[in-house]
């Protein structure tokens, strides 16, 4: 999928929503991959300086087929906030990039940057840190997760550009 879109014009259109279903993340995510522009339904992984279930996610097929074709998923990783451990590096973010994923977002930190930079996948994240995780198989799947306070449910649609990141719970395009 080829996303044409903005995200301020969709604040724009939603900026009276007090529905609680068109929510924009805070700008505190830097980008590390090499799509500045990505978007599709979200499907989410919480845990906390362990990534076995990021692994898991990004291993699986990415993509979902619609009557409009084939969409890349959005990973959405509640990853507590840490910056003390790395949740996704280069082995990983080329097989979400392999496996069809439209991107990656992470409430925590990734390393291999330049490895992440080169990867045709969205990528954003608080910060780089080289450390890596331990594998100690705790986290969830398919749950809701809050980033920054803001929540994200799986099955909700997440949009991201060069201005920022706004997630809806219903399709914007």
């Amino acid at each position: 999928m080829n996303p044409s879109f903005a995200t301020c014009d969709f604040c724009d259109l939603h900026k009276e929503d007090s529905s609680g279903d068109f929510r924009v993340l805070p700008p505190v995510f830097r980008d590390f991959g090499q799509l500045k522009k990505f978007c599709g339904p979200v499907q989410t992984v919480q845990c906390f300086e362990d990534n076995t279930w990021v692994k898991a996610a990004v291993d699986a097929q990415g993509w979902i087929d619609t009557p409009q074709g084939r969409v890349g998923k959005v990973l959405v990783v509640d990853g507590g906030g840490s910056l003390r451990r790395a949740l996704l590096g280069g082995n990983l973010g080329a097989a979400a990039a392999r496996n069809g994923w439209a991107g990656v977002v992470i409430d925590g930190c990734v390393r291999d940057t330049a490895e992440l930079a080169v990867q045709a996948l969205g990528i954003r994240a608080l910060a780089a840190m080289p450390l890596p995780t331990e594998k100690r198989k705790q986290g969830q799947a398919q749950v809701a997760v809050q980033l920054q306070g803001v929540w994200v449910r799986p099955g909700d649609w997440l949009y991201a550009d060069e201005d920022g990141m706004v997630v809806s719970s219903q399709p914007l395009l």
